[in-house]
Parts: C-alpha cells; sequence; structure tokens
C-alpha cells in the first residue's frame, strides 16, 4: 500500500532515513562514489525537507518516493528501496503512484549513471534521456524528463 509520509515526525524520519542509507550505500557501490548526500543526511534533515513524501508499506515501511512541484514540472528527488526488497516492483509502483497523482505535469529525475536499474525502471515508464551531470571527476548522474 502506498500513502503520504509524514515525514516530520521522527520515527517516520528515521525509517526513511534507514531505507535511504541502505539504498544509498548500493548505489554508492555501483557508481565508485561514496559521496551521495542522502547517505549522511540527519533525521532533523528530513524531518526539515520541502519535499513530498510517499511510502509503500505492508506493516513496515519498505520503499519512499520524494519530489517537490515547481511550475509544472515535477522533481523526483528520492526513489529509495530498501534492500531485502529489490526486484519486488516497489519502485515501479512508487513511481507509478506519483505519475497518477501528478497526471498533465512533466517530470525530472537524475540518477547515477551507473545504476542501471534505476535507468531501466524509468526508461519503462517512457523517461528521457536529458544529458549528463559530471558530480565528481569521473562520476556522472543521468538527467530524466518526462511529458505526462
Amino acid at each position: 500500500m502506498i500513502l503520504k509520509l509524514d515525514h516530520q515526525d521522527k520515527q517516520i524520519a528515521k525509517e526513511i532515513q534507514q531505507i535511504q542509507q541502505a539504498a544509498y550505500r548500493v548505489e554508492a557501490e555501483l557508481m565508485g562514489f561514496d559521496a551521495i548526500p542522502q547517505l549522511n543526511e540527519s533525521i532533523t534533515e528530513i524531518q526539515k525537507s520541502t519535499e513530498t513524501f510517499a511510502g509503500y508499506s505492508e506493516g513496515q515501511l519498505q520503499g519512499v518516493i520524494s519530489y517537490q512541484i515547481n511550475e509544472g514540472t515535477v522533481d523526483i528527488h528520492r526513489l529509495v528501496v530498501s534492500p531485502g526488497h529489490f526486484r519486488k516492483g516497489i519502485g515501479k509502483q512508487l513511481v507509478g503512484y506519483l505519475l497518477k497523482h501528478c497526471k498533465g505535469y512533466e517530470f525530472t529525475v537524475s540518477t547515477g549513471t551507473a545504476n542501471k536499474p534505476a535507468i531501466a525502471l524509468y526508461k519503462a515508464f517512457g523517461f528521457q534521456e536529458q544529458c549528463l551531470i559530471e558530480v565528481a571527476p569521473g562520476i556522472y548522474c543521468t538527467l530524466f524528463y518526462l511529458s505526462n
């Protein structure tokens, strides 16, 4: 089940932090880059975020998507799934939920260029590669765009 999350609640922020740290550790290994900002994001920083959060839960939180809407564009800031729940379609359900609830908007998202599972997921929804962004010497993220 997917529902909006009150990330200002300390317990929920803690659960978000645990999932994103585990998920971004996997991405950091794929990229060979351990300076992903969310790896070190504190519970307080999550609570103060201006992003909107939604989560997939079956008794416990298993995945999270967050986004902001600016001038007709939904910018996906994070999509994380607990590594113990990879390959169960949770990321797909979270992206599908967001696309359905923000119909008529354009979407942007970026992910590590070495993160092939994330790239395949976004492409499956019709996201198009826009450009590469060098986030550190030799480390790239790919920016994607979708007109919904």
